[in-house]
C-alpha cells in the first residue's frame, strides 16, 4: 500500500514537473565518433569543435523529467580501459559509432560486443546512434547494423537497445534515441 501511495506521489509531482528521477548515462565509443560533441549540444543547444577526451568529464542534463548524469569517458584505446569502473554506477549506455569511417566498423562492434557480453551489465539498456550520417561515405542504417552485427547481438540479451542514425552537428535524428532512453530510464 505505501509503494502505491509513494507512486501515486511521484506521478503527480512528475506530473507537475516538481518531481526529477535521476539517472546515470554513460557515453561510449571509438574516440571521433561525436560523445563529446553530443554531450555539448545536449548541455549548450550549440555545436563546436572538441578537442579529444582524455579524461573523463561529467555534466547534469535534464532530458524530460529525468536528472540525467551524463559521462564521457573518450574513446580512445587507454581510455577504453576504464570504462568498466564506471558501469556499477551506470543506468544506461549510449553507444556511438562514426558510420562515415569504415575502416573502423570492426573496431566498434568488437568494443559494442565486448559491452554487451558483460554479465553486470546485461539488463541496462543500450542506444547506438550510427553519427555523422551528413557525411560523404556515411553508410545507411541497414548497412551499420550489419557492420556492428547489431540485430545478432540484441537476440543473445535481455536489454532494451536500439540503433538511430544521426548528424549531432545538423541537429537531426538523435532526439529519437534520447527519447527511447528517457522511457526505459523512467520505467526502471
Amino acid at each position: 500500500m505505501v509503494s502505491y501511495i509513494t507512486g501515486f506521489f511521484k506521478t503527480v509531482l512528475s506530473y507537475l514537473g516538481l518531481y526529477s528521477k535521476k539517472a546515470n548515462l554513460v557515453f561510449l565509443g571509438l574516440d571521433n565518433a561525436g560523445k563529446s560533441t553530443l554531450l555539448h549540444k545536449l548541455k549548450t543547444n550549440t555545436v563546436t569543435q572538441t578537442k579529444p577526451t582524455y579524461h573523463p568529464c561529467s555534466e547534469e542534463l535534464k532530458l524530460g523529467n529525468l536528472r540525467v548524469n551524463t559521462y564521457d569517458l573518450g574513446g580512445h584505446e587507454s581510455a577504453r580501459k576504464v570504462w568498466n569502473d564506471y558501469f556499477p554506477a551506470v543506468d544506461g549506455i549510449i553507444f556511438l559509432v562514426d558510420s562515415a569511417d569504415k575502416k573502423r566498423f570492426d573496431e566498434a562492434a568488437e568494443e559494442l560486443e565486448k559491452i554487451c557480453s558483460m554479465e553486470s551489465i546485461s539488463k541496462l539498456p543500450i542506444v547506438v546512434l550510427g553519427n555523422k550520417v551528413d557525411m560523404d561515405g556515411a553508410v545507411k542504417e541497414y548497412e551499420l547494423r550489419q557492420a556492428l552485427n547489431f540485430d545478432s547481438i540484441k537476440q543473445k540479451g535481455s536489454r532494451q537497445m536500439e540503433l538511430y542514425m544521426c548528424s549531432i552537428t545538423k541537429d537531426a535524428g538523435y532526439d529519437k534515441a534520447l527519447q527511447f532512453m528517457e522511457k526505459e530510464l523512467k520505467d526502471k
